[in-house]
């Protein structure tokens, strides 16, 4: 299973639509987001995805409520609150923003899931602890680091890569 990752896409209509027409060229099976859409109109920008998106809130994520509602009413986007666990391939995977370094650290290191996935920092990296595959996209808005990035997993080998926009 092919699954798209994205974070901390800020309002950056410009890059949030990249990013939707990368991912939608690699024809992932599922998108995750790992939260800091901010604004409500980011959501039917991601709805253009040809799969399912589910998301998490981030820390900037201001109107939670209109948030989740413009999420219902896309069709194929999601956001299920801070925290959410998917099994894909017989996978699980965590999904959280990843603010809260202690609560990152503990998720990390408890053992029990095969990836994690979260955004915060806007600094992309993949790596191993112990047998849990970490993964950030980083920042697909580009405000930080000045390029914008999404990462892809492939469940059945258990890898990640980060691609630029």
């Amino acid at each position: 299973m092919r699954i798209g990752i994205l974070s901390d896409t800020h309002d950056n209509l410009p890059m949030v639509e990249r990013a939707v027409a990368r991912l939608n060229g690699l024809s992932p099976d599922l998108v995750l987001h790992a939260g800091d859409f901010v604004s409500p109109f980011v959501i039917p920008r991601l709805a253009a995805l040809s799969c399912p998106c589910i998301g998490v809130f981030g820390n900037n994520d201001g109107d939670r409520a209109l948030l989740a509602a413009r999420a219902r009413e896309s069709g194929n986007v999601e956001i299920h609150g801070c925290f959410t666990v998917r099994q894909a391939d017989g996978r699980s995977i965590a999904l959280l923003h990843g603010h809260e370094p202690d609560s990152l650290g503990e998720i990390v290191g408890a053992g029990i899931f095969d990836v994690v996935v979260h955004g915060h920092s806007h600094g992309p990296a993949i790596s191993l602890r112990g047998d849990t595959l970490v993964v950030n996209p980083g920042e697909v808005c580009g405000y930080l680091t000045g390029k914008g990035t999404i990462a892809v997993l492939e469940t059945g080998r258990l890898e990640a890569e980060i691609l630029e926009l």
